[in-house]
């Protein structure tokens, strides 16, 4: 199980740049059975490993626009920081079922604008890229604090919203997600929440899936590339939501029975 969620996790993550955390996380979690925090780290250190497999395959083809690249890491590095410290502060659920359906309905939406050409503007980084910083800075404190949303949400952020071609997307957000990938590996290996024995096992399945990723988008025409692009990232916000909301029902139901179990029970009084 832990060779097939790598492999189809990263074949995501070299054809559209989508995956590392959005779909890592919330699997280490429900199907291997991890903590939040160990999840966290792990899908972290993941997605750094199959972005520096990938980031070459794109370099090669020159499918990286670096002022972009700079403008997104300016704003997402603080963040980040931000995130990964609130996570520690606040010694909680990475998972938390409220952030996590808000991120999912987040992503939904903005990836179906992919499907609505009115409402996106190609221009727009162009025109306005000192916006891009601050555009980043909220997607950061997401990654820091669930690792869920960075490439998702830059990915989708540059191809409704620029002017590059879904390759130039891919390649852009595989570098940004790496600098955030190895930034919060380091913030969370030093606290020590990494699972190394299933993070091998993942690695096993995701080196050959990341690679045929790459491969397979060179032989996608462009405007199918798009479609793949968005497609994916519908499905990884949806993903969110349904497991924000289990998480939540769970709670809740645990709650229930904690305090049917705690009722004090009356005791008859004593008979004189």
């Amino acid at each position: 199980m832990h060779y097939l969620i790598g492999f189809l996790i990263a074949l995501a993550v070299g054809l559209t740049g989508i995956g590392g955390g959005s779909f890592t996380v919330p699997a280490l979690v429900l199907i291997v059975g991890l903590p939040a925090g160990a999840a966290v780290g792990t899908a972290f250190v993941f997605a750094g490993v199959l972005r520096l497999i990938a980031g070459p395959f794109y370099l090669a083809g020159r499918h990286i626009h670096w002022r972009y690249l700079w403008l997104l890491t300016l704003g997402a590095v603080p963040g980040l920081a931000i995130g990964t410290y609130g996570l520690r502060l606040l010694s909680t659920d990475a998972s938390s079922p409220t952030v996590i359906i808000l991120l999912g309905l987040l992503l939904t939406a903005s990836s179906s604008v992919t499907f609505i050409p009115r409402v996106q503007y190609q221009g727009f980084a162009r025109k306005n890229s000192n916006w891009l910083p601050w555009l980043a800075l909220p997607i950061g404190v997401e990654a820091g604090f669930s690792s869920a949303g960075a490439g998702a949400l830059g990915t989708v952020l540059l191809l409704n919203y620029s002017e590059l071609t879904p390759p130039e997307v891919v390649g852009t957000d595989i570098l940004f997600g790496l600098v955030l990938a190895v930034l919060g590996s380091a913030f969370h290996w030093k606290f020590g929440s990494i699972s190394s024995p299933v993070l091998v096992r993942l690695l096993e399945g995701g080196i050959p899936g990341v690679v045929i990723g790459c491969l397979l988008a060179k032989r996608v025409p462009a405007r199918k590339l798009k479609v793949v692009i968005a497609l994916i990232a519908i499905f990884a916000g949806l993903q969110l939501v349904w497991t924000g909301a289990r998480t939540m029902m769970a709670r809740q139901a645990k709650k229930s029975a904690s305090a049917k179990y705690e009722k004090p029970h009356h005791s008859p009084p004593p008979s004189s």
